[in-house]
């Protein structure tokens, strides 16, 4: 019997990956934008599969969903952020669509993950 890993699950991965995506464009950023804008886009983003990894390493289903669910809260976050750079000319074009693509499929994700772990786990 093979037991679920952190690394087995899709929204984790897909954040995980955005995390260094966005990481990797806002350290390049002038002082300004990184202090302003770029702290809180890459905490919100980082938090994302954050709270997917405390979630899945909670033990009851109430306990876990709670954390997916204030990941999810943070890919809404996210999406005001990146809107926001988009505007003050922080992001291309193709950096902009590929984090908007990226954060419109998470709350599908995460929900999928919420719907299994309440429908496998008893407690």
């Amino acid at each position: 019997m093979k037991y679920l890993q952190l690394n087995d699950i899709d929204c984790y991965k897909r954040s995980l990956s955005l995390s260094n995506y966005v990481w990797d464009i806002v350290i390049k950023w002038e002082w300004f934008a990184q202090k302003t804008i770029g702290v809180q886009f890459i905490t919100v983003i980082d938090s994302i599969s954050s709270n997917i990894a405390e979630g899945f390493g909670r033990f009851g289903k109430k306990d876990k969903t709670k954390f997916y669910y204030y990941s999810f809260g943070s890919v809404k976050e996210g999406l005001d952020w990146n809107e926001k750079s988009k505007i003050r000319k922080l992001l291309s074009k193709e950096q902009y669509e590929h984090i908007l693509e990226e954060l419109k499929i998470l709350p599908k994700e995460i929900h999928q993950l919420i719907n299994f772990t309440n429908n496998k786990l008893k407690q």
